[in-house]
């Protein structure tokens, strides 16, 4: 029997659902029947989420991936794949002719996440493997003008949020005057709720954002840089750190890199979570060791940026384009993409889907495509999409009606929402997207700095209206305000955060503005979510159990044994718990 390879997908979420144990008993099982010629490798995350643990094989020119894999499976995997030679039938996802990644996501053009799922993530010989540095040394014989030029060439702007043009900032900063040097920074410091992409790159490939940032570095003349991280990526830091170690021993990191005359010094800074950070001067200062706190530009990063110096930040998916654009060419790159916004998106998908996950798709897929092709629609069938929030908290959310809208830039910002980091979070009928703007207000609202009037204090001002709608208190007169305030906000704001937080209240009060005035006027949460605006009735199929009157917090249910009970609503405090605890379904909300 040839060599065979089991690799087991282990990012953060394989992690969660048990990869480790399905490790250590693929290890013991493999042991324990002394089975030799199989190789037992580790991978980051293939974007697979809703089906981990996932574990790959390659037998006969094919490619398997399998799906919800237990310790239990172990050994009746290893019986059927390695002694049997034949598919384990029962868990598999995907079966592919090995490298037709079109048949395995289909849909996708894996650039971006070209490697994820496919190397161990720890082992820089395996990164080599896929044409790793190669791009890096093509560089080096490159004038830096040139390589500029290509990334110009690609279209590829930064997928950070903003979508400013990657090639564009690099020149910008190659010709501004650095006669002390400049810095190279990676972005990748990634806040938004339901959003994981730059955290599955750098666990699952770090070494194409290294080289990424290596290019880049080269084109712009910067000697230092860091990739600025997650402190609550803990997976992520640790991969990059292996990632910059092993760099420096082959060569491709430190003083004369390749026998060159470049040389570039790279450190990891872990962030504390911030999600002001995310913006360009607040990340710059938290590097420096101060506050995170934005600063007014301009002086922009090209001309102050790290300690002064003149400074490129770009973010983890923009960087991992890069070696790409190098080996292929950027017209190559720029073939793939809609109007101005060329090559690849890396979205992650959350909340009420059936496939959540990360997707990789061309530029103009339209959400439609993604949501239903992809992710497979919603998760459960009975419940009709509503709404998906793109671009975190500071997106908006895009209606039914919209689902056919092409992603790009320009696209989305007509709508009111942005592209953002890539968060997708699809909502059914069940969500209320009062609850759902108050929710995003919440979490801007911690997280502003504090530094701007109008994001301090505008923000708290949409939230306590929210939060008054929610409860059954707010007026129409009060919506008025809402969006007074919110525009205001949106333009007295120094950085992004303040100037997008208000994106969710707004998109709201444009799209589902009916569902506000219920809540005011009829005291009415069309979801069935806001708990203050609901009433709980005991219906005919009461068997009196009596479950519900023993749960009750403030024994509002009575009731005799076997027969009908009755909830007292003065004494009712809208909890929930006799929903919870019923099991005949015999709890009506109104």
């Amino acid at each position: 029997m040839g060599k065979r390879e089991i690799v087991v997908l282990m990012g953060t979420c394989g992690k969660s659902a048990g990869a480790d144990r399905v490790y250590d008993k693929f290890t013991s099982v493999l042991k324990a029947k002394s089975i030799t010629g199989v190789e037992l490798k580790q991978s980051g995350c293939a974007g697979l989420c809703y089906s981990e643990v996932n574990v790959k094989t390659w037998r006969d020119g094919k490619e398997y991936i399998y799906a919800q894999i237990t310790d239990d499976d172990v050994e009746n995997f290893i019986d059927s794949e390695i002694i049997e030679n034949k598919a384990y039938s029962k868990k598999i996802l995907f079966e592919a002719a090995i490298g037709d990644d079109a048949a395995l996501f289909p849909k996708q053009k894996r650039i971006v996440l070209r490697n994820c799922g496919k190397i161990t993530p720890t082992s820089i010989d395996d990164y080599i493997s896929k044409d790793g540095y190669k791009a890096i040394t093509r560089v080096l014989k490159m004038p830096q003008e040139l390589v500029v030029q290509e990334i110009k060439d690609s279209g590829l702007r930064g997928r950070g949020g903003a979508g400013f043009p990657t090639g564009l900032k690099w020149e910008l900063t190659r010709k501004n005057p650095a006669p002390e040097g400049r810095y190279f920074i990676c972005n990748a410091d990634e806040g938004d709720p339901g959003a994981f992409m730059d955290r599955s790159v750098l666990e699952g490939d770090p070494h194409s954002v290294i080289e990424g940032m290596l290019i880049g570095a080269y084109a712009i003349g910067a000697n230092k840089g860091y990739i600025y991280v997650r402190a609550e990526y803990p997976l992520a830091v640790k991969h990059c750190l292996k990632a910059i170690e092993d760099a420096k021993a082959r060569g491709f990191l430190g003083k004369n890199i390749m026998d060159s005359d470049f040389s570039f010094d790279l450190k990891t800074k872990e962030g504390a979570g911030a999600f002001v950070c995310g913006e360009e001067t607040a990340l710059i200062a938290s590097i420096e060791g101060k506050r995170g706190m934005p600063s007014l530009r301009p002086p922009y990063p090209a001309e102050k940026g790290v300690f002064g110096k003149s400074t490129v930040i770009n973010n983890v998916e923009t960087l991992a384009n890069i070696p790409w654009i190098i080996l292929n060419g950027g017209s190559k790159y720029s073939e793939t993409g809609y109007e101005k916004s060329r090559g690849t998106k890396v979205f992650a998908l959350a909340g009420k889907i059936k496939k959540g996950g990360l997707v990789e798709v061309p530029m103009g897929t339209t959400l439609r495509e993604v949501i239903y092709d992809i992710g497979g629609g919603m998760a459960v069938p009975e419940y009709k999409f509503k709404a998906v929030q793109l671009g975190g908290p500071s997106g908006g959310c895009i209606p039914e009606k919209l689902l056919d809208l092409p992603v790009d830039y320009e696209s989305l910002v007509k709508t009111g929402a942005i592209m953002g980091s890539g968060g997708m979070v699809i909502m059914d009928e069940r969500s209320c997207m009062v609850d759902l703007a108050r929710y995003f207000l919440n979490f801007t609202q911690n997280e502003s700095c504090g530094k701007c009037t109008f994001c301090r204090l505008g923000t708290k001002r949409m939230l306590e209206i929210l939060e008054r709608i929610c409860n059954g208190l707010g007026t129409m007169e009060e919506l008025d305000l809402l969006q007074e305030i919110a525009k205001k906000c949106s333009t007295s704001s120094l950085c992004a955060l303040g100037g997008s937080a208000p994106n969710p209240v707004l998109t709201t009060l444009k799209y589902f503005y009916d569902e506000y005035v219920e809540h005011i006027v009829n005291k009415k949460c069309p979801a069935k979510y806001c708990k203050k605006l609901l009433t709980y009735t005991i219906s005919d199929k009461c068997v009196g159990c009596t479950a519900c009157a023993r749960k009750c917090p403030v024994k509002a249910i009575s009731g005799e044994k076997k027969g009908r009970h009755i909830i007292d609503q003065q004494k009712c405090i809208k909890c929930g718990v006799c929903v919870a605890t019923c099991k005949f379904d015999a709890i009506d909300t109104e």
